[in-house]
């Protein structure tokens, strides 16, 4: 008896990994389109209209600040646009005068303006830890979906808050920030669900570079927006409008992870499943915190995250202003050009994401050697163009190329410690996610208010250059920890729930242990 169960359930196992390695296969070979591949892109779609929601105001208060009367309503008497760098005024445009651009219906001086740009970030990190670890547990869909469609609803209030009052502006962008909170966390979650490990450098880089193809969306389209018939009040309805669209549909496509999505391919699921090594119907593991604090891999991607974040969002918040205050380009000029260094960040993260998982397939580069090597093109490249920004007085244009190249370069940290979570704690890279993005961003909203402080009065190239500086010494630091502290292993605390193995009592050796058909241990007299 015990031998023809231990043969049938031997065969039964056998059939099993058959069927994997054939939907291995499959997958291989056909390449298609499979419900992983959805996922991934309406999680793109989701970061993309993230961003926009975030950087849409970048470019809105450029319009909607009145940057003559600001001088005139300040206590040192100082104008808020530079005259240092002259202003090119074409001849064929003597017509309009350059002031008319410059009028908007509020004056808000620069330290103002800082607080308005960060107050979302005030909501945004509020939520991150807690709805983190609340997505581990009851899962990410709802608290993505619905975190966002507060944020796109809230998105469309934008335009009354202002004219209401500064803190009723300011408390709707910080709602808004509170919407937006899940979005981080429970991507990564939802990564480490859908996407098996030899694809999480190429998918991962993908979905997060929707951040940036919303920036390259979001500050060209505002500066149009706010030229148009309906002036700046446009940008928030339309961007409003289509996040609440995504929230819906999001709701509808996507499921938690393969198992609850009885539509899919069999065979994708299989292949997933092979893939992840998934077991269902395991307990959820406690999440060891002693572990996870004590880990020196761990604080080196908590560095990276946050040196990233304050150099990031220095530049997303605040180059609008620059361009306008030092080399006087119009808003429309002005979007267009805020947008291109985010176009060519999303583009190399793109092809850089390829050349991490094809070192990952060659023997002598292991995760930990190409996490490394692929962060630090994407910080110390930044740092670098920063500095030299920084010197390049009133060249417009080799300004405009150096930050193309230096944020550009910036995408390697999609294929560095932006999935560098996933390597060391597939179990817990949304908790580990929410940690280090809500302590990034804290870090990141400090970046307008010290960029509104250094400049505040008279704006100058110096003043500006102190911004720079700073941002590419936060840059190359935290990248430095990286590199010396990081690692790309799974580390010790993140191992698989093991069920408890059933002991055979010693006073009982009549009995032994057999595979029944289920396949469970179980005991036989």
């Amino acid at each position: 008896m015990s031998w023809q169960s231990s043969r049938k359930n031997s065969y039964t196992h056998t059939k099993y990994a058959a069927v994997l390695l054939e939907a291995d296969d499959i997958c291989k070979k056909q390449g298609w389109f499979g419900t992983r591949h959805t996922v991934t892109f309406m999680l793109f779609l989701g970061m993309a209209n993230a961003y926009i929601m975030r950087t849409n105001m970048s470019v809105a208060i450029v319009a909607m600040v009145n940057h003559t009367a600001i001088g005139h309503s300040s206590h040192d008497s100082a104008i808020s646009v530079d005259d240092e760098c002259g202003v090119e005024i074409n001849a064929n445009d003597t017509k309009t005068p350059v002031k008319s651009e410059l009028e908007g219906e509020f004056v808000w001086p620069t330290d103002v303006q800082g607080y308005v740009l960060s107050s979302f970030f005030y909501g945004y990190v509020i939520t991150q830890i807690p709805f983190g670890i609340l997505a581990k547990r009851y899962g990410n869909i709802y608290f993505l979906g619905i975190g966002m469609l507060v944020n796109s609803l809230f998105g469309l209030l934008v335009p009354i808050a202002a004219e209401m009052g500064i803190w009723w502006l300011i408390a709707v962008r910080f709602i808004q920030g509170l919407g937006e909170g899940p979005i981080v966390p429970c991507t990564h979650s939802l990564l480490a669900k859908w996407i098996p490990p030899n694809e999480r450098s190429r998918m991962g880089a993908f979905i997060y570079a929707g951040a940036q193809f919303g920036t390259v969306i979001s500050m060209p389209l505002s500066g149009l927006l706010s030229e148009c018939r309906f002036g700046w009040p446009s940008i928030f309805y339309v961007f409003g409008t289509i996040g609440t669209v995504w929230c819906i549909f999001f709701l509808i496509l996507v499921y938690e992870d393969p198992q609850s999505h009885t539509k899919m391919n069999a065979e994708e699921r299989l292949y997933i499943q092979k893939e992840l090594g998934s077991k269902i119907g395991l307990p959820i593991p406690p999440i060891p915190w002693m572990s996870i604090l004590t880990s020196l891999p761990f604080y080196a991607i908590l560095l990276a995250h946050m040196g990233h974040n304050y150099g990031y969002e220095t530049l997303m918040t605040e180059l609008p202003t620059y361009m306008k205050q030092i080399h006087h380009f119009s808003i429309k000029d002005n979007g267009v050009l805020s947008a291109l260094p985010y176009l060519a960040m999303w583009l190399f993260s793109i092809f850089i994401s390829h050349v991490a998982d094809y070192l990952l397939t060659k023997p002598h580069f292991t995760h930990t050697i190409v996490r490394k090597l692929i962060n630090g093109i994407g910080q110390y490249g930044p740092a670098i163009a920063l500095v030299a920004v920084s010197f390049t007085g009133c060249n417009k244009w080799l300004t405009v190329i150096l930050l193309t190249i230096g944020v550009g370069l910036n995408g390697g940290i999609y294929s560095g410690f932006k999935v560098n979570h996933l390597d060391i704690s597939p179990q817990f890279a949304g908790i580990l996610m929410s940690f280090t993005n809500c302590m990034a961003n804290l870090a990141g909203l400090l970046a307008p208010i010290y960029a509104g402080h250094v400049v505040v009065g008279t704006p100058s190239v110096a003043k500006w250059r102190t911004v720079f500086v700073t941002a590419a010494a936060v840059y190359a630091g935290c990248c430095t920890f990286y590199i010396i502290f990081g690692s790309g292993q799974r580390q010790p605390w993140d191992q698989p729930y093991e069920e408890p193995e059933k002991r055979i009592p010693n006073d009982e050796p009549e009995k032994k242990k057999s595979n029944d058909d289920t396949g469970f241990v179980t005991t036989r007299a």
